[in-house]
C-alpha cells in the first residue's frame, strides 16, 4: 500500500493515541498497520517511538494535578496516598527484565506473528480475570499499598511481549487482586509516563541519527494526533470502566488476531 508519508503519519497517529491506554495493544496495533501500510525499516521505528511521546504528554496532561503532588518532595514517600514511591514499585518489575531483555525482545518479538498470538493471549487473560477476581477492596488509586503496586507492576511484565497490552495486563491484573477496574486503569495510565518516557528516550538515543529535517512535518503531525486521540481516548475509556467490564476489549481482540491472522498468513 502506497501513501504519502504526512497521511501515514495522520493514520498512525491516530491509532497510537486512540489504543495506547485502551488494553488492545497499541504497539501490536501499529506493528500491524505499518506492515500493512509498508511502513517499516529504521525511519518507521523512529517515528513510531517518537509519537509516543505525544499519547505520554495526553496522560501528563490529564493526571497533571496528581502529578505536580506527588512531585512535592514530602510526597515522595507516602503511605496514605499514591506517591513517587508507589510508582517506583510498578514500575520495577517492568524495567529491570525490559532492560534485560530489550534486544531479544526488539528482534524477536515484533512481528505480525508475536503480535496476533499477544492478542489472543492477552484477551483471554483479560476474560479469566473478569470470572476469577477477588472481591474489590481497592476503589480509589490512593488505596493502593507499595506491595499491590509492585505485584501489579509483576503483571505488566507481561506487556513486554508486544500484543499483550500494557493497560489490559495492568488492569486485568488489578482486578484479578481486587483493585477496581478504574483504581487499576488510573494506576496503569500514572505509571505509564515515567517508564514509556524512558523507554522512549532510550530507544530514541540509540536511532537518532535517523531523523532528518526533512521529516520534521511528518513527525510533527503524528505526535500532535497522537496526543489529540490519547486525551480523548482517557477520558471515555475511564467513563466507560465506571459501569463495563474489559470482556468487550478481549472480544475486539480477537478478531483483530483473526484479521491480521489472514492478511498476513492466509491470503
Amino acid at each position: 500500500m502506497n501513501l504519502d508519508q504526512n497521511i501515514i503519519a495522520l493514520l498512525l497517529g491516530i491509532l497510537e493515541g486512540a489504543t495506547e491506554f485502551l488494553p488492545v495493544s497499541s504497539t501490536g496495533h501499529m506493528i500491524i498497520a505499518g506492515d500493512a501500510m509498508g511502513f517499516t525499516g529504521e525511519k518507521a521505528s523512529v517515528f513510531e517511538v517518537f509519537i509516543q511521546l505525544g499519547a505520554i504528554l495526553a496522560v501528563f496532561i490529564y493526571y497533571r494535578e496528581k502529578f505536580m503532588s506527588m512531585l512535592r518532595r514530602e510526597n515522595w514517600v507516602r503511605q496514605d496516598r499514591l506517591s513517587l514511591a508507589h510508582i517506583f514499585f510498578g514500575m520495577l518489575p517492568a524495567m529491570a527484565i525490559g532492560f534485560l531483555g530489550h534486544s531479544f525482545i526488539k528482534n524477536f518479538l515484533f512481528s505480525p506473528g508475536t503480535v496476533i498470538i499477544g492478542l489472543v493471549v492477552g484477551g483471554l487473560f483479560m476474560l479469566w480475570a473478569e470470572k476469577r477476581h477477588k472481591p474489590i477492596t481497592v476503589h480509589h488509586v490512593d488505596q493502593l499499598s507499595m506491595l499491590q503496586c509492585l505485584q501489579i507492576g509483576f503483571f505488566q511484565v507481561l506487556a513486554l511481549w508486544p500484543g499483550f497490552s500494557r493497560s489490559g495486563s495492568t488492569i486485568a491484573g488489578g482486578l484479578y487482586m481486587g483493585v477496581s477496574r478504574k483504581a487499576a486503569a488510573d494506576f496503569s495510565f500514572i505509571m505509564a509516563v515515567p517508564i514509556m518516557l524512558i523507554a522512549c528516550i532510550y530507544d530514541l538515543l540509540k536511532i537518532i541519527d535517523q531523523l532528518q529535517m526533512s521529516d520534521f512535518i511528518m513527525f510533527t503531525i503524528g505526535f500532535v494526533t497522537a496526543f489529540i486521540f490519547a486525551y480523548l481516548s482517557i477520558v471515555w475509556f475511564l467513563k466507560f470502566l465506571n459501569k463495563s467490564s474489559l470482556a468487550g476489549f478481549a472480544y475486539y481482540r480477537f478478531v483483530v488476531a483473526a484479521v491480521a491472522l489472514l492478511y498476513f498468513f492466509v491470503f
